[in-house]
Order: C-alpha cells, then sequence, then structure tokens
C-alpha cells in the first residue's frame, strides 16, 4: 500500500504530513544552487543556513512566490528532496501525494503544481484548495450549510473565504509580501 503524504507548499515554509505519523517535516521553502552549473547544493533548512554566507558561486532561492510556484525547475527539485526525506531513500513504493494551493490559482498554475510533484516521485497527485483544507483540518462540516470564514495567513499569501451552502461564496486574496499580519487583514474582522 501507498504512503499518503500531505503537503503545504508554502512561500515560507513547506510542512508535510504522512498518515498515521502526523507533521514529520517542517522546513523553509528556500534552495541553494550552484550558479556555475545549476545543482541544487541544499535545501530548506541547509539552504537557510547559508543564506546570508553563502559564496559568489551559490544562490539562494525561494522558488515560491504568492503561493504559485515562480521557479518550475527548482520547486520540482525542493519537491523531491522533501519527499525523499520522507518517504525514504530506498523505499520501493511511489507515495500519493496532496498538496494544498492558494484558492484563485489559474489552471496552468495548477497543473505545473501537480506535473512537479509527479516529476519528483510521487505516483498520483491530487490538489486541494487550502481554505478547504483548513476547513477540513479545523471540522467544519463542508457539506452542510453553515456561516464561516476562514483566513489562511501565509508567509505571502493571504487567503479570506466564507462559507455558504455547498461552497464557497467568494474569496480574497491578500498579497503583501513579508507583511504577514497586515492592515489589510485585520481590518475586515472588525466590520
Amino acid at each position: 500500500m501507498a504512503r499518503k503524504i500531505g503537503i503545504d507548499l508554502g512561500t515560507a515554509n513547506v510542512l508535510v504530513y504522512v498518515r498515521n505519523r502526523g507533521i514529520v517535516l517542517s522546513e523553509p521553502s528556500i534552495v541553494a544552487i550552484s550558479t556555475k552549473d545549476n545543482r541544487i547544493k541544499a535545501v530548506g533548512s541547509d539552504a537557510l543556513a547559508m543564506l546570508g554566507r553563502e559564496p559568489e558561486s551559490i544562490e539562494v532561492v525561494r522558488p515560491m512566490r504568492n503561493g504559485v510556484i515562480a521557479d518550475y525547475d527548482i520547486t520540482e527539485a525542493m519537491l523531491k528532496h522533501y519527499i525523499t526525506k520522507t518517504n525514504g531513500r530506498l523505499s520501493l513504493s511511489k507515495p500519493d501525494v496532496m498538496i494544498s494551493i492558494p484558492a484563485g490559482i489559474t489552471s496552468v498554475e495548477m497543473r505545473a503544481v501537480r506535473e512537479a510533484a509527479l516529476a519528483a516521485g510521487a505516483r498520483r497527485a491530487y490538489l486541494i484548495r487550502e481554505p478547504l483544507a483548513a476547513a477540513i483540518g479545523a471540522n467544519i462540516p463542508i457539506a452542510k450549510p453553515s456561516g464561516n470564514m476562514i483566513i489562511d495567513i501565509g508567509g505571502d499569501f493571504t487567503q479570506r473565504r466564507g462559507r455558504l451552502e455547498l461552497g464557497a461564496c467568494g474569496w480574497e486574496p491578500f498579497r503583501r509580501s513579508h507583511h504577514p499580519v497586515h492592515q489589510a487583514q485585520v481590518q475586515p474582522c472588525h466590520r
């Protein structure tokens, strides 16, 4: 039976959840690459430790911006690193992977996330919109009519979503780079 892995591929951090084990990995969404041959030198915490101290031959980058893939190849390498680290190098079975995605991304961006996961070693890749994943995680009944608001505060991208009936009544993204708690996010809560 294939291992079931959930990945929150965030702009600032990556969380990896393994079924029956919980969250097994929480690392920064950052990659160090060689400028000479474009090879990956470090991922996550190891790459973060290099930030500000890297030689000229190494560039430290964030492959995700505003909740979506900014650099496909580096994101694929980062996913491969985290899937291998979670599943084990010598594992014979590929895992089923579910990745959370922002509510308002385009179909092209969705396809890029799915293809990156498959290329990184997933047997199957599923996508779930972040506000829906948050509602399920908070035990909000998603199939029943109810009035709920979900605010998903991320490192570079925040979403607010109201829930009514069998779907969302709307979502509103706030893009505020490096300001996770910004006045635009707090103001609607005071109304």
